[in-house]
Parts: structure tokens; C-alpha cells; sequence
């Protein structure tokens, strides 16, 4: 913590014992509905990137080349990456000064429109280039939102915790990501079921493609209604309370960060690196090398069956979150971190071992046991790592600056580890083999060790501090 910091006088150590103006499951319950549907949305879009997109917004202007329009529609993927720093410098702006509740409403509101509205998108072949234009407009809207988003729900969390009980009350919003998933994922595959669309035999000639796609979108307005209903009966956390009533709020939290912090803002961007590179390897881009064809590169599986795998996997990292709270709660967050990062790194280095087409390719397709055993065991470490994410980068600020100084480096870290990962993944397996994948995992888990050695512990902060001005 920088050295411009004061602790507010009559604050409570930990911040755990402070009273709640409402039930504490309330506050659970707000963090993880809230990032559980702006997760949803934002990996809806993934899955359609990988799936659909390529297919209508990029066939055209690939001049039907598959692997440039895949290509494509992963460089839109990467534009809500770009936006999710600004929305965490706007929406930390207000949730440093406004306060927490209103901020986490509107990003929930941000992230749903652009949603709803990608879902009634026109394509290529109906409006031309204007068609991809628009999704990446949209697709950056959404990057916005959940640049708002992550962060205060995090501190929702963190700032209502019992002591000592930090990392256990901020795994519940992590949780948001791996139940997102499977709801964006479950859907999918209900309706490619529903439908009878299967991507190897079907290509683009399909209803699923046509129009079926969009009912996931679509049916996002529902789903925002819900947490917006669930986040208004909330209160200010006691934490930023207390700030509001001693007049310790900042004017410029952006500045004050920069200024003040900008060795956490280091620390925390490559702390976060590794989380965000394994994840979208793990979603994302094994999605498309396991359905891509195999004169492509891929290993050639259908969509609905290699959804059937991921959701099995998803399970692994929904099961490791809680247990990384406790860890972290247990043993400190750098200690618990630094092993789980090193294990990443020898995760890493096996990934030829895994995935090569000689190995996984069978006479009857891929090998679902393999498959599963690699997304199970990539899924464990994600959730291991992934946990206390919440609690580590908002106990590297001060109250009156955190929305803003924590939320900026968990999205300049999506910038390096998630918006170029997928694309880079792609490349290194059309350039070299799958086992140079697995080398830039490891890679970022070295800079993450790196950085973890470098960090101080902050299992036992007290959140009251503030930035002195």
C-alpha cells in the first residue's frame, strides 16, 4: 500500500465486524446474481464468436475464408477487452465518489442493453460491413459494462466481510463466472439439441443460424430485470460509509490512483495476467480448435458434443472457487497464489501431450475422456486461481480510491491476458503446434509468480485506510 495512506479514526479492524443495514445473505446473494448474469452476457458473445459469428457478420468480408473469419470475429471478441478499462475508470469515477450500489446498477443496465440489442442485430448479407460495425460498437459497450461491474461487486463483498473471512465473502461474485458460463453455454447447447444443428454436417445452412442464435441474447433482458431488482434493495457498504462520513472521498479517484498507487496498479494488472490467459484458453479458444476442421487445424468435433465436454468442465472450476476462498483465508493470498501459479506453469508445458491431433483424434473423432480429463484439470486450476482474485486487488488500495484502482487493474490486465489470447492462440497453431500454446500459458504464470513475490500480503488489512489528500 502506498505510503499516503491513513486509517479512518474509529474504523473497525478487518472490516468484518462492521453492522449491516441488510441481511448478509442479501449481500451475497446481490454479488453473485449480479456478476452471474453480466458474466452470462459476456460469455454468450464468446460462444457466438467462435460458433455463429464467423458465419454471418464475417463470411462475407472473408471473402469466405474459415480461418479469416474466425480470425475476424475474434478481433471483435477482443474489443470488449479494450472498453473494460474505461468502464472501470468511468464506473470507478462513480463508485469512488457516488457510492457502490448506484455504480453496480449501472453497469448491470449497461451490459444488458448491449446485450438485448446484439441479439436484433441485422447480418452481413443484410446490411454489409455495416453489420460487423455494429457488433463491435455493441461488443464494446459490453466490455463497459463489465469493466464496472467486477469491481464493485468485489468490493460489495469485501467491504461487508466478517474479519478474517475476507477471501470466503469475495469468492462468492467469482462465482458469477464459471455459473455465467454454464448458463450461456447450457442454453447454447439446449437449443443446437432443440434444433438439430450440428456444425460439422450443417455449416451455415441452418435455422439455428438463421435466427436461433439470438434467443440467448435476447433473453438476457429477463435475466438483467432480475438483478436489478435484487441490487436496488441494497445499502452502502459500512466501509465507504464510513469514508462518506468523515468527508474522505476523492474528487479525481482516477489521479489519485496514478499518482499514489501505481505500483499496485502494476502488481495487480500481472497478479490477475495468468487468470485471464489460462480462462480464455480454456473457453474460448479450446472451443475453437476442437470444433475448428481438421484442414484447418482443429481436431474437427461437432459444436453440440464439445459443449457437453465444457460444461462437464466448468464444473471443476465452479467446485475450486470456494475452495480457493478458504485457502486464502487459511494460508495468506501470496503463498496460496505463488503454488497455484507454479502448478499453471507445468500445466502449461503438457499441453502438446494433451491436445496434439495425434494424441486426441480418433477413428471415431476426438477422445472425450481426454478432452474432459485436460478441461477438468484446466477448470481446477482456474478456480483455484480465480477465487481470491476479489479479495487480493481491492485490499491493494485504499477505500476511497479502490472502485476505481482495483477495477483498473483487473481490466488492463483483460487487455494482456484475455483480449489477445485467443487471437495469439489461434495464430500459434496455424504458425507452429498446439504445445506453443501451452508455452504462453506457461509464460504468463512465470510473470504472475513474478509479480505475487514481488507483492505485499494483505490477508490482514484493514479496508478503512484511505489515500491522504
Amino acid at each position: 500500500m502506498s505510503a499516503d495512506t491513513t486509517t479512518v479514526e474509529g474504523s473497525r479492524p478487518d472490516d468484518g465486524t462492521a453492522e449491516l443495514g441488510v441481511p448478509r445473505r442479501r449481500v451475497v446473494i446481490a454479488s453473485l446474481v449480479g456478476t452471474s448474469i453480466e458474466f452470462y452476457d459476456f460469455y454468450i458473445y464468446a460462444t457466438a464468436a467462435v460458433s455463429v459469428f464467423p458465419l454471418i457478420f464475417f463470411a462475407g468480408a472473408a471473402d469466405g475464408n474459415e480461418s479469416t473469419a474466425l480470425l475476424a470475429s475474434m478481433a471483435t471478441f477482443g474489443a470488449a477487452f479494450v472498453a473494460r478499462p474505461l468502464g472501470s475508470i468511468i464506473f470507478g469515477h462513480f463508485g469512488d465518489v457516488i457510492g457502490r450500489k448506484v455504480t453496480l446498477i449501472g453497469s448491470l443496465l449497461t451490459m444488458g442493453i448491449a446485450t438485448f440489442l446484439i441479439g436484433c442485430l441485422p447480418t452481413y448479407f443484410q446490411i454489409g460491413l455495416w453489420a460487423p460495425v455494429m457488433l463491435t460498437i455493441l461488443r464494446f459497450c459490453q466490455g463497459l459494462g463489465l469493466g464496472g461491474e467486477w469491481s464493485g461487486a468485489a468490493l460489495l463483498a469485501t467491504e461487508t466481510a466478517k474479519e478474517g473471512k475476507r477471501a470466503w465473502a469475495a469468492m462468492w461474485p467469482q462465482l458469477g463466472a464459471p455459473i455465467g458460463f454454464m448458463l450461456a453455454n447450457g442454453l447454447f447447447l439446449i437449443l443446437v439439441v432443440a434444433f438439430g444443428y450440428n456444425s460439422v454436417e450443417h455449416g451455415a445452412d441452418h435455422v439455428f443460424i438463421d435466427w436461433v442464435w439470438r434467443l440467448p441474447f435476447l433473453l438476457s433482458a429477463v435475466m438483467v430485470a432480475v438483478g436489478m431488482w435484487v441490487r436496488v434493495r441494497l445499502e452502502e457498504t459500512p466501509v465507504f460509509q464510513r469514508a462518506i462520513d468523515n468527508d474522505q472521498r476523492v474528487k479525481a479517484p482516477i489521479s489519485e490512483v496514478f499518482k499514489r498507487n501505481w505500483w499496485e496498479l502494476i502488481l495487480g494488472t500481472f497478479i490477475m495476467y495468468a487468470t485471464y490467459v489460462l480462462f480464455y484458453l480454456m473457453t474460448t479458444w479450446i472451443l475453437s480448435y476442437a470444433i475448428g476442421r481438421r484442414e484447418s487445424g482443429g481436431l474437427g468435433e461437432s459444436y453440440n458434443e464439445f459443449l457437453v465436454l465444457q460444461l462437464i468442465g466448468i464444473l471443476f472450476f465452479a467446485a475450486f472457487v470456494p475452495v480457493s476462498g478458504l485457502l486464502a483465508d487459511r494460508f495468506g493470498r501470496r503463498p496460496t497464489l505463488i503454488v497455484i501459479s507454479a502448478l499453471i506453469v507445468v500445466f502449461g508445458l503438457t499441453f502438446g501431450w494433451w491436445l496434439s491431433p495425434e494424441n486426441m483424434i480418433t477413428d471415431d473423432g476426438i477422445s472425450a475422456m481426454r478432452m474432459v480429463a485436460f478441461l477438468m484439470v484446466g477448470m481446477a486450476l482456474m478456480g483455484l486461481t480465480f477465487g481470491p482474485m476479489s479479495a487480493v486487488l481491492p485490499e491493494l488500495f485504499p477505500t476511497n480510491t479502490r472502485y476505481t484502482g482495483s477495477g483498473v487493474a483487473y481490466n488492463v490486465s483483460s487487455i494482456l491476458g484475455a483480449a489477445l489470447t485467443p487471437f495469439i492462440a489461434a495464430w500459434l497453431v496455424q504458425s507452429f503446434d498446439v504445445s506453443y500454446v501451452g508455452y504462453y500459458l506457461s509464460a504468463a504464470a512465470v510473470l504472475t509468480t513474478l509479480a505475487l513475490i514481488l507483492a505485499p500480503e494483505t490477508k490482514t488489512r484493514n479496508l478503512d485506510e484511505v489515500t491522504i489528500r
